[in-house]
């Protein structure tokens, strides 16, 4: 850990499909509870198109821009969900960054989580299992973009309150 005093932070983390194909789910929780944080919030989703392009807005125009948005999906593993989460606790972001390793699994630590269980496809696509968020105006904007304000057990950011006609809720039968 660094030199920096403590903050706390909230980070987003994925399991990426093919961390979730392979069966690394609870190999990669056991890994990041090593980091000693909370999790405040996790789900399963079947990420759309839009989520995932909002997602990787910032990759938008790259050649691998395609690949990278077929991949969050599950398209390219036949697994068409990832777990989602939101971790909480001091200095959360370097941790968990710490514990996920490099982007490019041959550059990460081999006992980091994208050194251990990440590859490179024959078309150059990082398949890193995992995401985490990179700082903390991108561990905001990708908390609000993957979890609404009451899928998380304790207040991160400010709220309102809004009162909307005609919304159709599924309910269960």
């Amino acid at each position: 850990m660094s030199k920096i005093k403590d903050k706390v932070q909230a980070t987003l983390v994925i399991i990426k499909p093919d961390g979730l194909k392979k069966s690394l789910t609870g190999n990669i929780l056991t890994k990041l509870s090593e980091a000693r944080l909370t999790i405040i919030a996790a789900r399963m989703v079947k990420v759309p198109r839009e989520l995932a392009e909002e997602h990787y807005k910032q990759l938008k125009g790259k050649p691998f821009f395609e690949n990278l948005i077929l991949y969050i999906q599950g398209k390219r593993h036949n697994c068409e969900r990832v777990m989602a989460l939101v971790y909480e606790g001091s200095n959360a972001i370097e941790q968990v960054r710490t514990i996920v390793g490099a982007t490019n699994p041959e550059e990460a630590d081999p006992i980091s989580v994208r050194g251990a269980y990440g590859r490179i496809t024959t078309q150059g696509l990082y398949e890193n299992v995992i995401h985490a968020s990179s700082d903390e105006k991108e561990a905001e904007r990708e908390i609000k973009l993957w979890f609404k304000p009451e899928e998380i057990v304790i207040p991160l950011y400010p709220t309102l309150t809004l009162t909307k006609k005609n919304i159709h809720v599924l309910e269960w039968a």
